[in-house]
């Protein structure tokens, strides 16, 4: 387990350091746009995203008091950061036509894709529970039957 570990992190370490090369080649502008892009998204996540995602989740708490299961509430969560997140790609902001490059591919059937992964995975770890307490009553009723 050791060696799969420090494989592992050794090729994480050798990612990330081609990583840097490559962005070190780019030039001093193109480093300090994403020193600052990544600052802004650190800041953006915790002054902004987390917050109000704490805030409305408290809320929605409140507001449901219990009726809500509790994967629905996450599946809730995940779609609604991910989509607060996927806005500039979802309104293809700062697409451009002289660079077909940027934003080239179908992000709003990718978001599809994800939302519908979230509602199987949100209705099965709901139905589930539901589904072995009736597989488990149904046993105890056929066995009792049967002494």
């Amino acid at each position: 387990m050791r060696l799969v570990r420090m494989l592992t992190g050794g090729l994480g370490l050798a990612a990330a350091a081609y990583g840097a090369i490559q962005l070190l080649d780019l030039g001093l502008g193109n480093l300090w746009a994403a020193v600052v892009w990544l600052a802004g998204g650190v800041i953006l996540h915790d002054a902004v995203l987390a917050p109000l995602t704490i805030v409305l989740a408290f809320l929605a708490v409140r507001v449901a008091r219990g009726r809500v299961p509790a994967p629905v509430a996450g599946g809730a969560i995940v779609l609604a950061t991910v989509t607060l997140v996927a806005v500039p790609v979802l309104g293809r902001f700062g697409a451009r036509p002289d660079n077909a490059t940027l934003l080239d591919r179908n992000y709003v059937l990718g978001w599809l894709v994800l939302a519908t992964l979230t509602l199987v995975v949100v209705l099965a770890a709901t139905v589930a529970p539901l589904l072995a307490a009736r597989r488990k009553g149904g046993d105890r009723g056929a066995s009792a039957g049967r002494r």
